[in-house]
């Protein structure tokens, strides 16, 4: 499966998250609602993923904590804020880096409109 065919999958499971739960709560419950959904679709998901970073000659372990990687294809990101500020965008953009992986989600449950909460981080636009 592609990482757009696999991210339509994604964003229905986040449709029917925002339909069920609403906004206002707390990441970890939209996050634990998005691996059952994406289980039920059959997805191989990981949940809370450390990935260590390497500065000068020490690796740092577990400097970053990935929400969910789906299908080692798309990471996502669970947002609960009223508003997303641009590191948000760069901590997906840097996830992406470090694991290789090309797409990932960024997804706010506290907007009133899913829709308006979900967006598509690339790494590495070009097919190689």
């Amino acid at each position: 499966m592609t990482e757009n065919e696999l991210s339509y999958k994604v964003i229905g499971a986040a449709l029917e998250v925002h339909k069920n739960m609403g906004v206002g709560l707390l990441e970890h419950a939209y996050e634990t609602a998005m691996a059952y959904e994406l289980t039920k679709l059959g997805l191989s998901v990981e949940r809370q993923i450390c990935l260590p970073l390497k500065y000068k000659e020490i690796t740092i372990e577990d400097s970053f904590r990935v929400d969910l990687i789906v299908d080692n294809k798309i990471i996502i990101e669970v947002k609960s804020v009223l508003e997303l500020h641009p590191v948000f965008y760069s901590q997906v953009l840097t996830y992406l880096k470090l694991t290789n992986i090309k797409l990932g989600l960024l997804i706010n449950f506290n907007s009133p409109l899913i829709k308006d909460g979900i967006h598509r981080i690339v790494n590495k636009l070009i097919d190689e």
